[in-house]
């Protein structure tokens, strides 16, 4: 049955396109707050990348026995099997009532086929494309602000930028904060007194580098931080803590909905999404491998080494290794 294109947040499908994941959960939270603010019993089913399986659709939108309304999330719907995009393709010309499909897609070519079923059917289609360039993010900070209901300078936006670097999500947190610690109009002044030398030079930045396999970047980055006064016990907790992270997710288990692998590991979902994104070149035995080097630069750093900084540089290097070991 072909629809017109809606925007109404309520709509039986929408297609959710774009690789900026902060965005593409925006999209989806938006969605399921409205639902539930029209029906506080809707039943959400968040499914993670390639949940999805045959004869799976069927059942999800089946009516329940209590006729409470129901959100399905299809996640990295480009990658369903042919069945499943046989299924789904099947479900959107006839949807069931009072059923949200949300599907969430990478765009591009790979499962453009459900994509353009989807927008045939008249979905509601919300765009999240990958903001790469300066002034996309330059916007993306002054439109945080105001969706607080503060007002922030231009220099503020651009100071924020250079302190917190291009992470969405970062930049996210960092606005709520401004907008909920401070008042009056944000200046530059106040970004300087909140992030200035804090940021790009943290020991979880190191860590994020290191765990990602970039090696020159991580121990530039160390060095940044050393300079500015970061304690070495600091950074070496924030590589452990990067490491065991990767070690935790990994071996989770993966039938789990986003929202209930976040309770169990007790990480928040963004955290969790950024963790798989770094864990692609890791294995068992690099984790192992850089848990015992991080071991090793902790005792260095109390006291076992004369020369903390280069056991720091020894342990970032050996994690960045781990990281592309497999």
């Amino acid at each position: 049955m072909a629809r017109k294109p809606s925007e109404d947040l309520l709509s039986p499908l929408t297609v959710i396109v774009g690789q900026e994941e902060l965005l593409l959960d925006r999209a989806v939270a938006q969605t399921v707050a409205a639902a539930r603010a029209d029906d506080p019993d809707t039943d959400v089913r968040d499914l993670a990348p390639g949940a999805l399986q045959p004869g799976m659709l069927s059942e999800l939108t089946s009516p329940s026995l209590f006729s409470e309304r129901k959100v399905i999330v299809v996640r990295a719907a480009q990658d369903v099997g042919a069945d499943v995009v046989k299924e789904l393709k099947a479900y959107i010309e006839d949807p069931a009532p009072d059923v949200l499909l949300l599907l969430v897609h990478a765009g591009g070519v790979k499962g453009k086929a459900l994509l353009e079923a989807g927008k045939k059917a008249g979905a509601r289609e919300v765009v999240c494309p990958k903001l790469t360039k300066p002034a996309e993010k330059l916007a993306f900070v002054r439109a945080e602000f105001r969706s607080a209901g503060r007002s922030a300078s231009e220099d503020a936006c651009r100071a924020l930028l250079d302190a917190v670097g291009g992470d969405l999500r970062e930049l996210a947190s960092a606005a709520s904060q401004l907008a909920a610690d401070t008042e009056g109009t944000i200046d530059e002044t106040v970004v300087a007194r909140y992030y200035t030398g804090r940021a790009e030079s943290t020991g979880f930045q190191v860590a994020d580098l290191a765990v990602a396999g970039r090696t020159a970047d991580a121990l530039g980055q160390l060095r940044w931080a050393l300079a500015v006064g970061e304690k070495p016990t600091g950074i070496v907790f924030a590589l452990a803590s990067g490491v065991r992270a990767i070690g935790r997710v990994a071996t989770a288990d993966r039938s789990l909905r986003p929202a209930d692998l976040a309770r169990e590991l007790g990480m928040p979902p963004w955290k969790i999404d950024r963790v798989r994104q770094q864990m692609r070149g890791w294995s068992g035995d690099g984790v192992a491998t850089a848990l015992r080097a991080i071991a090793e630069a902790d005792a260095a750093v109390k006291g076992g080494s004369g020369d903390p900084a280069y056991a720091l540089e020894q342990c970032v290097v050996a994690v960045a290794q781990a990281a592309r070991a497999r």
